[in-house]
């Protein structure tokens, strides 16, 4: 098993690698040429910049029994397929029940962006949504590993 962090705007990369390092859990983090990226635990994997290159590299190195950390639906909904946990930095699980919901939510929000119509503001992260994803992420691995 391993963690693969969709890692260009992830505020929760700390949490990732203590909690991975708690359970012996290999992680890499991937993101494009832009965001400089270093730790002393995880991998760290450069893509090129171009459009959807980090879920293309992260959709090619996961398999059955890993972990995909993202906030982009999409890839979330293609790794669900390969048997792959996904989780959001916001400490919702995607699974097949809710995936397509949240795929028809990002396309109406499209829309309305489309149409310059306000969809709401995105509340400013704090500890506890830190603390919320650090629980379910224990849950996720536990899940993945057999220990629940």
């Amino acid at each position: 098993m391993k963690i693969l962090v969709d890692a260009d705007a992830c505020p929760v990369k700390n949490i990732i690698e203590d909690l991975a390092q708690q359970y012996n859990i290999e992680v890499i983090m991937i993101s494009n040429h832009h965001h400089v990226l270093k730790s002393s635990y995880a991998k760290v994997l450069t893509v090129d910049a171009y459009s959807q290159s980090v879920d293309i590299a992260i959709a090619n190195l996961a398999v059955k029994g890993d972990i995909v950390v993202t906030q982009d639906y999409g890839l979330a909904a293609l790794v669900l397929e390969k048997g792959i946990g996904a989780i959001h930095p916001s400490g919702i699980i995607y699974t097949r029940d809710n995936i397509d919901g949240l795929l028809m939510q990002r396309f109406i929000n499209q829309k309305a962006r489309e149409a310059r119509v306000k969809t709401g503001r995105n509340k400013k992260r704090n500890i506890k949504d830190d603390i919320r994803f650090e629980q379910v992420m224990v849950q996720l691995i536990e899940m993945m590993l057999g220990i629940r």
